[in-house]
């Protein structure tokens, strides 16, 4: 899988720590160097990333190689005030998992879209508002991803999970690996109340911020240039590693009954839009895996 990026205003970004690792060693700023900022300690394993939006041009970065299974996470702050119109966003691709940050107007939440892409079909979108302020202070963004299912994580809580339904017909998310895509980058034409509110220049740069970027725990494809995203050899060393690890045995493999009880809290105060009740979408019937999206 490869990655993609979580939008801001639409900012985008996935996070990943490595304990005890500079940002460097794990990631490269692909586009809009000139707003892009650093601080912290690279000798003490911390850094500070702050990604900006301007008139010219976004931000982001990305991981110098794929990763294949395993937990995934990074601390976000969010462009605070009227952040309208920008998109922060964290994901791999193609296939694909997604966190989705639209940007608002004053005073007015943000929305933490999530989306998920097997072979290319996404078209899996949920919506929700966030139980805290998100431009406050730094929150976690995690996945948990291996043989049986895929759990986004807000602050160790489950939001969202997508089950290994490949008995539904539904292809499943580990044949690929995927890279970390994270951004900022101008979303008027969609990010806020469909495109409704663009963008206050005005207020521009629009700054988010990244932190504890952490990887120790996924698999990692260091050859991502064979065949491609890495060679038979190790995409089957990370289904090996898989079996071994703690994030592929119990009680990882299915929802423990605290993430069961967050994710019908979610469900039940937080959720705005989620694509299994769109059925006018599907022609009156929903997808198959959407049995099973909620506990």
């Amino acid at each position: 899988m490869m990655g993609r990026s979580l939008v801001f205003l639409c900012v985008s970004a996935l996070l990943f720590s490595v304990a005890q690792a500079s940002f460097w060693d794990d990631f490269w700023v692909m586009f809009g160097s000139q707003n892009v900022q650093y601080s912290g300690s690279p000798e003490s394993g911390y850094e500070n990333v702050q990604l900006g939006l301007d008139t010219k041009t976004g931000s982001g970065f990305q991981s110098k190689y794929p990763f294949m299974f395993g937990y995934q996470s990074m601390k976000i702050k969010l462009v605070g005030g009227n952040s309208a119109g920008t998109m922060a966003s964290v994901f791999p691709n193609w296939s694909e998992l997604d966190f989705e940050f639209l940007g608002n107007t004053s005073g007015q939440p943000y929305i933490l879209q999530t989306n998920v892409f097997s072979e290319g079909i996404g078209q899996r979108e949920q919506r929700i508002y966030l139980w805290f302020d998100p431009t406050a202070d730094y929150h976690e963004y995690g996945i948990l991803w291996n043989q049986n299912l895929i759990l986004f994580l807000v602050d160790g809580k489950a939001i969202r999970v997508f089950h290994n339904t490949r008995d539904l017909g539904i292809p499943y998310l580990d044949y690929q690996p995927m890279y970390i895509y994270t951004s900022i980058w101008d979303g008027s034409s969609w990010a806020t109340c469909g495109g409704g509110i663009p963008a206050d220049w005005s207020l521009a740069p629009f700054i988010a911020s990244y932190t504890d970027f952490n990887v120790k725990d996924a698999c990692a494809i260091y050859h991502p240039e064979v065949q491609p995203y890495g060679s038979p050899d190790e995409i089957n060393a990370c289904r090996s590693k898989l079996y071994g690890s703690w994030y592929g045995n119990d009680p990882n493999l299915a929802l423990t009954q605290t993430q069961i009880d967050e994710l019908r809290w979610i469900k039940n105060d937080y959720v705005i839009y989620d694509y299994c009740s769109d059925l006018e979408r599907f022609n009156w019937v929903a997808p198959p895996e959407c049995a099973r999206n909620w506990p």
